[in-house]
C-alpha cells in the first residue's frame, strides 16, 4: 500500500477512535452529574448545570481540533500529491520531503528568498547604494549637488506650472512641549489661518499634525467651525497624511504607525467629512517603506518626503528620477504603489525649497524682510515687490524655478513656502502672500515667459502632474527599498537617534503592547454582554464611557510619541519628562480597563459585578511607580487560602508561558482553578544586590497553558517547607565568602570547574558560556548544528573634530569600538531549575542574563538575552552588544522596518562606520547556506553587522554636547534601562541558496511566533488577599489559535457615530498574514496551522465568535460615502482574503 494511503487510514483510525472516545466521556460525565443533582440541594444544581455546559463545551473544542487537525492533515496530502504529480511530470528526480523545493510546495504561503523580476524598469536602493561613489564634491550653489543649465525653449511647448504650497510644520513637542508651543505659537498660526484665507479665495495653504488641529477645532465656536469646513470644501485649505503626528519612520513599530493614522482619520472623518489623499512627511530623518503601505492601504495617492541621504538626492536628480512610485520589496505587483515625490534640496526651509541656490530663494522668504525677526545667513535681504523692481524680482525667481524644473521629468513645479512653526504673526500672511501674488500676477500678465504660478496644495500639484505625465505618455520609474541611514551633510549619518533615550523606546513598547491588550479584551467584553443580555445592551454598573475614554487617551498618546522628536529620543529633557509622563499616566489607566474588563468577565455570577475605582478586585502583578522607573513585582503574601492569579494571554496563539510572580515564601503551590490541577513551578531567589538574596521575597515561577485570547485562574498556596522545587545556584565570585543566601543551595565553582566552560541545555538547545565572565561562547541545536555566538560587550566613543555625537548624530572616534574592559572579573551566577536555568553576569555598567526555559513549545526553542544597563557614570560613551558568530554571511544582514518587513542591508567599506547602522524594531538575522542566526527584539535600537557573522545591536548613549541640529543639549538624562531579546539559531534546510542580490527574505514562523511572545508577553492580575471570594471561571473565546501565520493586529472598539466619546457596537478587526520564510523548518514542527489558501472564512477563524455584520474597509477604518449608517452588510458568510504580507481591516459586529 502506498505510503500516502497508509497515511489516510492511520489519520481515519485516530480521528474514529477520537470521537468515539470524546462521546462516551461525554455520555459518562452526564450521567455521574444527573446521578449527583438528584441528592444535591436545589441551589447547586444551576451551578452545576454551568459546570456541565463548560466541560461540554470544552469537549467540542477537542471535537472540532480533531476535525481541524484531519482537514489539515488532508490539505496537506493532497498539496503533497500534486507536488509529487508535477514533479514527475516534469520528469524530474524524487525529492526528499525536507528539500527547500517540497517545503515550498507543502507550505502555501512560504516566501523563499528569490529575487523580484516583474518586468518593471525598476530602481532598487541597495543597487544605488553600490554604485555612488560618495565622495561629496563642492557643486557650487548648490552645495551638494551640481551646476543646472538651460537654453530657455524648454518651455515653449509645455509651459511650467508652478505651485507655491504654504505649510508651517508644527512639532508635537520638541524644544517646548506640546501643550507649550500649542499656547504659545501653534493656537495663533491656526487662528490667524482661518482669517487670511478667508479673505482671499486665492490663498491656500496645507497642514499636517491633526494632534494640534483637533485641540484647536475643540476651542472654536460652531461658527468658526462652519468657515473651517468652507475652506476644505473649496479646496483652499488640505489636510495632509492625516495622522495625529508626523510620525517617526525608523523606531515607530507599524501597530503604533497604523495607530497614530487612525486617530488622526477617524477624527478628520467624524468632525470635518474629509479624508487625506497626500502624505506629507518632510521632517523625519529617514523614510520607510512600511509608512508608505500603511498610507497607500489607508486610501492616500501621492506623498512627499525630503529627509533623503544628499548623495541619493543629487542621483536622483541626476536621472530626474526624483518622483517615482514607491513599491512594496515583496510586491510583484502595482497594488501597493503610491506616487512619490522626493524634494532635492538640504531642507524644507524657503532658502532650500525655491531652487538650488539658497542665497537667492532666502530672499523670497519675505518673513526675512529687513526689521523682521529672522534674517537670511547669505546677507542678501529680501526687498518688498514694488512696481520698480517687479520685473527684476520675477525673473531672478523664475530662474532659479527653471533650474529646479530641469530636475524632474514634468513640467509641472511644487515650491513649498514655509518653516517650522510659521505664519504664527498676522504680518507674516500678509508680507508672504501679498508678494507672492504679485510675482504670479506678473508670471501670469507675461505669456512670454511660459510659466504660471499660483499658491496650491498637494492635491491640485498631484493631480496636474497625473493629468501632465497622461497626455505625455510617460510613467514615472518604479523604486524599492527604504531611505536610511539619512546624512544631512558630510559623514554626519543619522544613526544615533536609532537608540537615544532607549528606556523610552522601551516604555513606547510596553504601552503599544499594554493599549492593543487592553483593547481586545475591552471588545471581547462588551461583546460577551451584549450577548448575555441578549437585547445588545450593556452591563448597567460597568463604566463602559469611562473606559472607553481611557482607551482614547491611551491611543492619543502612544500616538503622540510616535512623533519625529518623541519616541526618537531627540527632544530637550523637561518635553522627554512630559512624553513619558503620558506614556506612564495610560499605562494605569488602561490597567484600570484590563482589571475591570477581566473581572467582569469571570465571574460566574455577573450580578456581583460591581465597579469601584478605590478597591478594585484585580489588581496587577507589576507596577510602575513613576514614569522614569522600572515596573516592579508586587509581592503577595500567602497562606492555606487560595489567591487567585488571572492571566490573559494577549495573543491569537495558544501558548506554554512561564509565569512569574513574587510572594513572601519559598513554599508555594500552584494550581489550575478549574481543574485543580497541580503546576510545574520553581522558587527562585529576589537578588537585591549581586550576591545577596532576599530573605522576605521569593520569585515563584510556573508553566501556564493559555489559550488563545483567554482569561485563566489558577490558585496559588503556601506548601508545606521544602516542597517546591527550588532554584540550585552556582557562583564564579572572586569573593565567594560575600554571597549571602539562607533559603537556597549555592555552590562556587572549583578552580577545575572556573577553566572549563558554563553549560546549560534543554530539549532542543545547548548553551556554552564562559565561567570567568558568564558570557555566551557556543550554541548547539538538537539537530547537530553548532555555531559559535561569542556575546561581547564594547564602547564607542565620539570623534575629537569639533562636531561630535549627539541626540541626533553618531560619530564615533577613529579608533572605532573599544572592547568592555574591567578591573575585577564580574561575578558569575549559574541557576538550575525545572522551568528555567540561566547565567548572569553582574558587571559595573550591566547585568546581563542568558535564559533557556525548558518548556516543549517554542519558547523553548530560542536563548533569551536580557540586559540592564546604567550608564549615569560615563562621558560621551555608548554601549554597545555585539554577537560574533561563525555565519559565512558576508557583507550582508537583514534588520526589520518597522516591524513589518524585513530589509537586506549591506555593509560597505566606502561608508564611514556609523553609515553601517540601521534601526532595528523588532528583529535582525545574519544567514549562510546552512544556518540563520536571529536577534528577535522588545525595543527599538540601532543594529550593524560590521564585519562577516556579527551582529552588534547599541544599548544606550551618554552624549555630554548637542550636535548642532537644533536641539541644544546633550542626552544625559540616563536612567537604569533594560532591553530583552530572543536569540534564535535556525537550520536552513535542503542546500537553501545562499542570499544574492536585492533579494527578499522573511522570518521563519518560528521566528514569527517567538517575536509575538516576546512582544506581547501574558499580562497578570492578583485577587485581594480576602477570605470571601465570587466564583471565576475560564473566558475561552475562541475554539482554536489563529494560522501562525495570521496576527490580530488589534480588535477595538469604534466610537459611537451618534453619541460622542462613547462605545458603539462596531469593532475594528486587522489581521496581518505575515510572509515567512520556508527554509528554516525546525523538528518537531510548530504546533500550529498555516493559511494554505488567500481566502479565509472569518466566522472559522474566530468560532465560536460570530459577526453579525462585516465591512472591509481601509486601513484607517474610514467609511466609503456610499456607505449607510444603518445598513450594515448582512450575509450568511464572511469569506475574505487574506494575501501574504498584506494588513486587512473590517468594521464588524459580533454576535
Amino acid at each position: 500500500m502506498k505510503r500516502s494511503q497508509l497515511l489516510y487510514v492511520a489519520v481515519g483510525g485516530v480521528f474514529c477512535l477520537a470521537v468515539m472516545s470524546l462521546y462516551r466521556m461525554l455520555e459518562l460525565m452526564q450521567g455521574a452529574e444527573h446521578q449527583q443533582s438528584l441528592e444535591k440541594p436545589a441551589g447547586q444544581v444551576g451551578e452545576d448545570l454551568s459546570r456541565l455546559q463548560e466541560k461540554i463545551d470544552r469537549l467540542e473544542r477537542l471535537l472540532y481540533d480533531n476535525n481541524q487537525l484531519v482537514a489539515t492533515l488532508r490539505d496537506s496530502l493532497r498539496v503533497r500529491k500534486e507536488s509529487w504529480e508535477k514533479e514527475r511530470r516534469r520528469g524530474g528526480v524524487n525529492v526528499s520531503s525536507d528539500s527547500a523545493l517540497s517545503q515550498a510546495d507543502t507550505l502555501p504561503g512560504c516566501q523563499l528568498a528569490t529575487e523580484k523580476k516583474d518586468g518593471t524598469k525598476g530602481v532598487q536602493l541597495l543597487d544605488v547604494y553600490d554604485l555612488l561613489p560618495f565622495d561629496n564634491p563642492d557643486g557650487g550653489a548648490w552645495k551638494q549637488g551640481f551646476e543646472i543649465s538651460y537654453n530657455g525653449n524648454e518651455w515653449d511647448e509645455q509651459p511650467l506650472e508652478v505651485f507655491v504650497v504654504a505649510h508651517s510644520h508644527n512639532d508635537p513637542g520638541w524644544l517646548k512641549t506640546f501643550d507649550g508651543y500649542y499656547q504659545d505659537q501653534t493656537r495663533h498660526i491656526l487662528d490667524n489661518m482661518l482669517i487670511k484665507l478667508s479673505a482671499d479665495a486665492r490663498r491656500k495653504m496645507i497642514w499636517a499634525e491633526i494632534s494640534y488641529f483637533s485641540k484647536w477645532w475643540g476651542e472654536l465656536d460652531e461658527q468658526k467651525r462652519e468657515m473651517v469646513r468652507r475652506l476644505l470644501k473649496e479646496g483652499q485649505l488640505e489636510l495632509v497624511t492625516g495622522g495625529w503626528v508626523m510620525a517617526d519612520e525608523a523606531n515607530s513599530h507599524y501597530f503604533a504607525l497604523l495607530d497614530q493614522l487612525m486617530e488622526g482619520h477617524l477624527w478628520m472623518q467624524r468632525h470635518l467629512g474629509v479624508q487625506p489623499s497626500s502624505g506629507w512627511a518632510i521632517d523625519p530623518f529617514g523614510h520607510s517603506p512600511s509608512m508608505t503601505y500603511l498610507l497607500k492601504g489607508a486610501g492616500l495617492q501621492n506623498m512627499v518626503i525630503q529627509r533623503v541621504h544628499y548623495a541619493v538626492k543629487k542621483h536622483f536628480a541626476q536621472q530626474q528620477t526624483l518622483e517615482f512610485l514607491w513599491r512594496q520589496n515583496w510586491d510583484s505587483s502595482s497594488r501597493s504603489d503610491i506616487t512619490c515625490h522626493m524634494m532635492p534640496f538640504y531642507s524644507y526651509d524657503v532658502p532650500h525649497t525655491c531652487g538650488p541656490n539658497p542665497a537667492v530663494c532666502c530672499q523670497f522668504d519675505f518673513h526675512r524682510l529687513p526689521k523682521r525677526r529672522v534674517q537670511c545667513p547669505w546677507k542678501i535681504p529680501p526687498q518688498p515687490i514694488t512696481e520698480q523692481n517687479i520685473k527684476e524680482r520675477a525673473l531672478l525667481l523664475l530662474d532659479q524655478y527653471r533650474q529646479k524644473s530641469r530636475l524632474f521629468s514634468s513640467h509641472v513645479l511644487l515650491i513649498p513656502l514655509g518653516d517650522d512653526f510659521r505664519f504664527m504673526e498676522s504680518s507674516e500672511w500678509d508680507v508672504q502672500f501679498d508678494n507672492y501674488q504679485k510675482l504670479f500676477d506678473y508670471f501670469n500678465q507675461h505669456p512670454e515667459l511660459h510659466v504660471k504660478a499660483r499658491f496650491g496644495t498637494l492635491s491640485d500639484y498631484f493631480l496636474t502632474l497625473s493629468k501632465r505625465l497622461n497626455a505625455s505618455g510617460k510613467t514615472l520609474p518604479t523604486l524599492r527599498g527604504d531611505f536610511f541611514t539619512y546624512a544631512d551633510r558630510d559623514d554626519h549619518y543619522w544613526s544615533g537617534y536609532f537608540t537615544s533615550r532607549p528606556f523610552y523606546k522601551r516604555l513606547d513598547r510596553t504601552l503599544e503592547a499594554t493599549l492593543r491588550a487592553t483593547e481586545i479584551l475591552f471588545s471581547l467584553t462588551l461583546a460577551e454582554m451584549r450577548r448575555v443580555h441578549g437585547d445588545g445592551r450593556l452591563a448597567s454598573d460597568f463604566p463602559a464611557r469611562d473606559h472607553f475614554l481611557s482607551l482614547t487617551l491611551g491611543r492619543r498618546n502612544l500616538a503622540l510619541f510616535q512623533h519625529h522628536d518623541a519616541v526618537t529620543g531627540t527632544a530637550r529633557d523637561p518635553v522627554v519628562v512630559d512624553y513619558g509622563t503620558r506614556l506612564f499616566h495610560s499605562i494605569l489607566k488602561l490597567h484600570q480597563v484590563l482589571q475591570s474588563s477581566a473581572h467582569w468577565l469571570l465571574l460566574m455570577d455577573k450580578s456581583q459585578y460591581s465597579h469601584s475605582q478605590s478597591k478594585t478586585f484585580l489588581q496587577m502583578d507589576e507596577t510602575f511607580s513613576a514614569q522614569d522607573t522600572l515596573p516592579q513585582k508586587t509581592k503577595l503574601t500567602l497562606s492555606d487560602e487560595p489567591r487567585s492569579l488571572v492571566i490573559f494571554n494577549p495573543t491569537e496563539q495558544l501558548r506554554s508561558s512561564v509565569i512569574s510572580v513574587v510572594v513572601d515564601s519559598p513554599d508555594a503551590r500552584v494550581v489550575d482553578a478549574e481543574t485543580g490541577q497541580p503546576m510545574a513551578a520553581q522558587i527562585s531567589a529576589v537578588w537585591e544586590g549581586p550576591n545577596r538574596a532576599s530573605t522576605e521575597a521569593f520569585q515563584l515561577d510556573f508553566v501556564a497553558e493559555l489559550p488563545p485570547l483567554s482569561l485563566v485562574v489558577y490558585h496559588v498556596t503556601k506548601s508545606s517547607v521544602g516542597s517546591t522545587h527550588r532554584v540550585q545556584y552556582t557562583f564564579n565570585s572572586h569573593d565567594s565568602s560575600t554571597v549571602k543566601s539562607e533559603h537556597f543551595q549555592v555552590s562556587h565553582l572549583t578552580r577545575t570547574e572556573a577553566g572549563s566552560p558554563l553549560s546549560l541545555s534543554n530539549k532542543h538547545i545547548q548553551i556554552w558560556s564562559s565561567s570567568e565572565t558568564g558570557l555566551l561562547q557556543k550554541l548547539r541545536l538538537q539537530s547537530g548544528l553548532v555555531r559559535q555566538v561569542q556575546v561581547q560587550f564594547l564602547w564607542y566613543g565620539t570623534t575629537s573634530k569639533s562636531d561630535k555625537s549627539g541626540a541626533y548624530l553618531f560619530l564615533p572616534g577613529p579608533e572605532g569600538a573599544q572592547l568592555y574592559s574591567y578591573s575585577e572579573p564580574p561575578l558569575v551566577r549559574v541557576s538550575r531549575g525545572p522551568i528555567f536555568s540561566d547565567i548572569t553576569s553582574c558587571f559595573k555598567h550591566f547585568t546581563h542574563r542568558v535564559r533557556l526555559y525548558h518548556l516543549e513549545g517554542h519558547a523553548g526553542r530560542s536563548v533569551e538575552v536580557s540586559n540592564t544597563v546604567d550608564i549615569r557614570s560615563e562621558v560621551n560613551r555608548e554601549l554597545v552588544m555585539r554577537l560574533v558568530t561563525d555565519v559565512s554571511s558576508g557583507n550582508l544582514f537583514f534588520s526589520d522596518l518597522n516591524g513589518f518587513q524585513m530589509q537586506q542591508r549591506r555593509t560597505l567599506e566606502k561608508l564611514p562606520l556609523q553609515a553601517n547602522f540601521y534601526p532595528m524594531s523588532s528583529a535582525a538575522f545574519v544567514q549562510d547556506t546552512g544556518s540563520r542566526l536571529s536577534l528577535l527584539s522588545a525595543q527599538s535600537q540601532a543594529v550593524a553587522s560590521l564585519r562577516p557573522g556579527e551582529l552588534e545591536v547599541v544599548l544606550d548613549r551618554r552624549l555630554q554636547q548637542d550636535d548642532n541640529r537644533g536641539l541644544g543639549q546633550g542626552v544625559t538624562d540616563n536612567k537604569l534601562t533594560a532591553s530583552l531579546f530572543q536569540l534564535l539559531l535556525e537550520d536552513r534546510k535542503g542546500g537553501a541558496q545562499g542570499v544574492g542580490g536585492s533579494s527578499v527574505e522573511h522570518l521563519s514562523l518560528l521566528a514569527h511566533m517567538t517575536s509575538l511572545s516576546l512582544c506581547h508577553p501574558p499580562i497578570t492580575m492578583v485577587t485581594p488577599s480576602r477570605n470571601q471570594m465570587p466564583k471565576l471561571r475560564p473566558f475561552l473565546p475562541l475554539r482554536l489559535s489563529l494560522p501562525c501565520d495570521v496576527h490580530l493586529l488589534n480588535l477595538k472598539t469604534l466610537e459611537d457615530p451618534q453619541e460622542a466619546d462613547t462605545p458603539s457596537q462596531e469593532v475594528a478587526l486587522l489581521l496581518h498574514r505575515k510572509g515567512f520564510d520556508c527554509s528554516s523548518a525546525p523538528q518537531p514542527a510548530l504546533q500550529c496551522t498555516w493559511s494554505t489558501q488567500e481566502e479565509v472564512n472569518l466566522d472559522d477563524l474566530f468560532s465560536p465568535l460570530r459577526f453579525r455584520s462585516v465591512h472591509r474597509s481601509g486601513l484607517t477604518l474610514l467609511r466609503e460615502h456610499h456607505e449607510q449608517e444603518s445598513a450594515p452588510q448582512q450575509q450568511q458568510t464572511h469569506i475574505t482574503v487574506l494575501r501574504p504580507m498584506e494588513i486587512s481591516a473590517f468594521r464588524v459586529e459580533i454576535e
